[in-house]
């Protein structure tokens, strides 16, 4: 027996069965895998041999059968936070600092006035990831924890998931997850069929018929399976399947941004160090002279910009889980919030995103007359009185004149809904509900107790609406079928043959016999591109298959013809010669089965609706106009994927679509592109195998063209597939993307895109667990970029400039203070001084900067081009760097040149004036920089001028109290600050008066 790679991952498995449990053979990989096995790191994968139920016979050691999404373990947790800390520019500097004030040539106060910044950064940061580590820990515990049951030759045992080993003999009971890479082999249903979801693979919900092993399925009992000596030959891993292609840790766009702009402020300090050196003359032990300088500025590179950041992205984590506007969101990755602020790409997936995946039932159209949701009774009406009139069967020449198109009418619906009934591959299954047990639910045929099974929701859907109107599907086998009457009668009909629906034929077909009237029947429903050929000539279906699939409806159509038993016996040699066939068996038999194709009595159209998320289009609408593309990229085939587009108006109706034909070669490839080329402002819709070719010839023209639409659809896409897409948008644009999926089938796309966004729905949680944000329905996708990821970005933006400011007005302090007192390397400040400067004299009102918004999120919800300012990056640019590094180097001259033109006659009151004035300007930069008060920035102001006030009475080492008690200090404080103040505030009054923002006329 050998493993197919298709075998099912981690998918739901129910049956239609008394006892509900199958038994299943864990395979010698386990998909989840421990962070120290070689599976993780692509290693050398060789065929093997498992024995049923005897783990211990096992060839090799294999991984533990866990979830780990743990970055560290006890043992690297510190070192491994450490490195990440220490291996960016900016950290690593500030290291170095603080280690050269051992050395006494190079020190410039006390130890404390470095070391005590730099711990506090280093203990913050490994609290953060302390707690994100905990959170981690604990979800993989939950889903590590579950129970299953394993045969053994005790009996039935208990066993965590976490201890399933290969070899062991697991029962899987109903609507529980499959934990493993796993064998079928044996059911408790009589006739071995399991029905499964394989939503983690392909992100499909519909359930799908799997068969067990044969010979194992055979044997009398489950503890059989302990006896038989059998083992299982496994063929080497699809990689394909069971790896993802994604990033682990992941660094925002806007720190390196910020990386980049500390960079260039470590220049400036080299430059500023080298330039007061030259103006000595590079005279004695300059090279001392210049570490000297370098420690002596090295408040340009500010060492509070990371902490403040990080501690500001742990501040908008918690607004997006406390937001009531969207419940249930989570933030998994905190150190990426402002990356939602500049989405330009947006990567969906359809099922469970988009859709329910719950179909419904719409329209029936007979061509001269349509059936819409509110006259269903109607039908209902016609298919009661088919059955209850005795004249129903009756021709139509012997039927009064008066009723003569009243009965064609009614004939012809109970034929079309008779039909729907028939030709479908959905089966009944009985369950109990508490007051009848199973058995006497499928014995009576109980409503209550039925659901439908199925390889599509379409069929579902379509056997639940003959159910509503009259006409029941109360049982099914693989040869017979079973209708149910709206007077109770039971019609049974035998099941010829089947010819199932495939992506190729495009319609699926039946032939019955009614075992009342003996009458032989072939059915056939499928897409209306090939059924307009099979079906007798009419003036109607194109029309009308066009009107509704505008409608954003599944169209299918419904035919069907009569045969007599010559007619079936003869199809039916034929039939088997052609399956014996042993060269070109699928032409033969194809052509066999066309030959009942010509001809066929066109009965109905059927549309049917997969029902969009709450509020899908107007959340599409929102991402439209903030100027966002939107990809959809889905496991589904093409005529899906379009009428979903349309119905979600991801596709404008007055837009024109551009539907890529598959291509197999690089000419073709090349014909089409050309083709595709001469279309302008047309949405592009694309198969996987078609783009795979054209990614493999043409990769750079594809993107080009494509990333000029303004849609663009991805039908047929692999997981990875769907993972290259958007490796690919960020190489070619340089945007910033978000990827939006619910299976299992989309981590790879999430974890590649710069934001990924999880849904948690009715294919697992794999999706949400693997993304940096998750949410519970779509719609929240809008208030989570409109309003919590617009915020994020333009308040980090202010606040990392802020930072610098408050650092550079310090360094320019510094330099004014050593050029007048020649160029000598004496810090301006000494010890507590420096610390308390950039902690609790200024800490709590910068910070506040986090709750700064310019617009409420009503506004930016209703107008979302405010976003698409974003797009460019303009709150945080070499522009306005530039602009604060001015302010800066203004500010910090204007306070040294006025304490040193004011003070009277000793030295400590040139430190009280200036620093007195730095920590006032500082307050009022931070109200001028505030567009909307809230509570705690005053409390913040208030905070940091009490601590100040309060701390001078400590502070004799450094300012004379007696001095900052005179009229004479006051006087020349208020004097500098308002210098340093007074024209940015007029400034600003002038900009905001001649040339506003947008978001000011909206708040105005």
């Amino acid at each position: 027996m050998t493993r197919k790679n298709n075998c099912p991952l981690n998918c739901i498995c129910t049956k239609k069965m008394r006892i509900s449990s199958s038994f299943l053979l864990p395979l010698p990989l386990p998909l989840r895998c421990c962070p120290w096995s070689r599976c993780c790191g692509m290693g050398d994968f060789r065929p093997r041999t498992v024995w049923l139920g005897h783990p211990e016979k096992r060839e090799q050691r294999y991984p533990r059968n866990v979830i780990n999404n743990q970055k560290y373990n006890f043992f690297t947790f510190l070192p491994a936070v450490l490195f990440n800390q220490f291996k960016y520019f900016f950290n690593l500097y500030f290291l170095l600092l603080a280690c050269s004030q051992f050395v006494p040539e190079l020190r410039l106060g006390a130890l404390y006035t470095y070391w005590v910044p730099l711990g506090l950064v280093l203990i913050i940061t490994i609290m953060r990831e302390a707690v994100e580590e905990i959170r981690c820990y604990l979800r993989d515990k939950e889903v590590n924890s579950q129970i299953y049951s394993k045969l053994s030759t005790r009996g039935t045992v208990k066993v965590k998931s976490s201890g399933i080993q290969v070899g062991d003999l697991i029962i899987v009971e109903k609507n529980q997850r499959v934990p493993a890479d796993m064998i079928f082999l044996r059911t408790s249903e009589r006739n071995g069929s399991c029905f499964l979801r394989t939503d983690q693979l392909d992100g499909e919900t519909d359930w799908k018929l799997r068969l067990p092993v044969a010979c194992t399925q055979r044997l009398p009992t489950a503890a059989d399976l302990l006896q038989i000596r059998s083992y299982v030959y496994a063929e080497e891993p699809n990689i394909d399947i069971h790896n993802f292609i994604g990033t682990f840790t992941r660094v925002g766009l806007f720190d390196l941004e910020v990386n980049c702009l500390t960079k260039i402020l470590f220049g400036a300090l080299v430059v500023v160090s080298l330039v007061m050196v030259a103006l000595q003359h590079f005279a004695g032990r300059w090279y001392l002279q210049i570490f000297r300088f370098l420690l002596l500025f090295s408040h340009i590179v500010p060492i509070s910009l990371r902490v403040n950041l990080d501690m500001g992205k742990m501040v908008f984590s918690w607004m997006i889980k406390k937001d009531s506007k969207i419940p249930g969101t989570m933030v998994r990755a905190s150190t990426i919030p402002e990356q939602l602020g500049r989405i330009s790409y947006l990567l969906t997936d359809k099922t469970g995103t988009l859709t329910q995946n719950e179909m419904v039932f719409r329209r029936l159209h007979l061509g001269t007359v349509a059936y819409g949701m509110d006259s269903m009774d109607e039908v209902q009406s016609h298919v009661f009185s088919a059955y209850t009139q005795p004249t129903h069967d009756l021709p139509a020449s012997r039927a009064p004149a008066a009723t003569k198109v009243r009965k064609t009418i009614s004939s012809r619906v109970h034929e079309a809904v008779k039909a729907i009934a028939l030709v479908h591959n959905v089966t009944p299954v009985y369950e109990a509900n508490g007051v009848t047990d199973q058995a006497e639910a499928e014995q009576h045929y109980e409503d209550t107790c039925r659901v439908y099974q199925a390889s599509s929701p379409d069929e579902v859907s379509l056997v639940q609406w003959t159910e509503s109107v009259g006409l029941t599907l109360v049982g099914r086998d693989q040869s017979s079928m079973q209708l149910r009457t709206p007077t109770g009668q039971i019609l049974n009909f035998t099941i010829l043959q089947i010819f199932p629906f495939t992506y190729e034929s495009k319609r699926m077909g039946i032939i019955v016999r009614d075992e009342s009237t003996g009458e032989i029947t072939f059915y056939m429903k499928g897409a209306d591109v090939v059924m307009a050929g099979i079906v007798q000539y009419n003036d109607w279906l194109e029309e009308e298959c066009g009107n509704m699939a505008r409608e954003g409806l599944r169209v299918l159509v419904v035919s069907k013809k009569s045969l007599t038993e010559e007619q079936y016996q003869d199809f039916e040699a034929r039939y088997v010669q052609a399956k014996l066939s042993v060269h070109d068996r699928s032409l033969k038999v194809a052509t066999v089965i066309e030959s009942l194709e010509m001809e066929m009595e066109l009965l109905c159209l059927t549309g049917v609706e997969d029902q969009l998320q709450t509020d899908v289009r107007p959340t599409l609408e929102i991402l439209r106009n903030a100027g966002i593309k939107v990809w959809m990229l889905t496991g589904d085939k093409l005529e899906t994927a379009t009428c979903t587009a349309k119905n979600a108006h991801l596709i404008t109706r007055n837009q024109d679509i551009h539907i890529f034909r598959s291509v197999t070669t690089r000419g073709e490839a090349h014909l089409e592109l050309n083709a595709f080329r001469r279309k302008h402002d047309c949405a592009l819709v694309i198969s996987g195998d078609s783009l795979e070719v054209c990614l493999k010839y043409y990769e750079y023209e594809f993107m080009e063209l494509a990333c000029q639409c303004p849609a663009v659809v991805c039908c047929r896409c692999t997981p990875t597939q769907k993972a290259q897409i958007v490796r690919l948008l960020q190489e070619r644009t340089g945007k910033l993307t978000c990827a939006v999926g619910d299976g299992g089938n989309d981590v790879s796309m999430i974890q590649e895109a710069d934001c990924g966004v999880g849904v948690e729905g009715k294919e697992g949680k794999q999706a949400s667990l693997a993304a940096d944000f998750s949410v519970t329905q779509f719609k929240h996708l809008g208030r989570l970029l409109m309003v919590h990821g617009r915020n994020s970005y333009k308040r980090s933006a202010a606040l990392s400039q802020f930072v610098i400011h408050r650092s550079l007005c310090i360094s320019a302090m510094q330099a004014v203070f050593s050029s007048v007192f020649f160029f000598a390397s004496v810090p301006l400040y000494q010890g507590f001084l420096t610390i308390g400067y950039s902690t609790v004299y200024t800490m709590f009102p910068v910070f506040s900067l986090v709750l700064d918004k310019d617009v409420k999120s009503e506004v930016a919800m209703l107008y979302p081009e405010l976003y698409k300012d974003l797009l460019k990056g303009r709150p945080l640019s070499f522009k306005t760097f530039l602009i604060w590094v001015l302010i800066s180097i203004y500010q910090g001259s204007i306070i040294m040149y006025g304490a040193l033109l004011l003070f009277e006659s000793e030295f400590v009151h040139i430190v009280a004036i200036s620093f007195t004035s730095l920590i006032l300007t500082e307050l009022l930069m931070v109200a001028l920089t505030i567009q909307t008060w809230h509570w705690l920035m005053i409390v913040g102001e208030l905070l940091s001028l009490a601590c100040y006030v309060a701390s001078l009475v400590f502070l004799h080492e450094f300012i004379d109290v007696y001095f900052i008690t005179t009229v004479s200090f006051l006087w020349k404080v208020t004097a500098i600050t308002l210098v340093s103040c007074l024209p940015l505030y007029i400034l600003k009054y002038l900009r905001r008066r001649f040339s506003p923002p947008n978001y000011s006329k909206l708040t105005s």
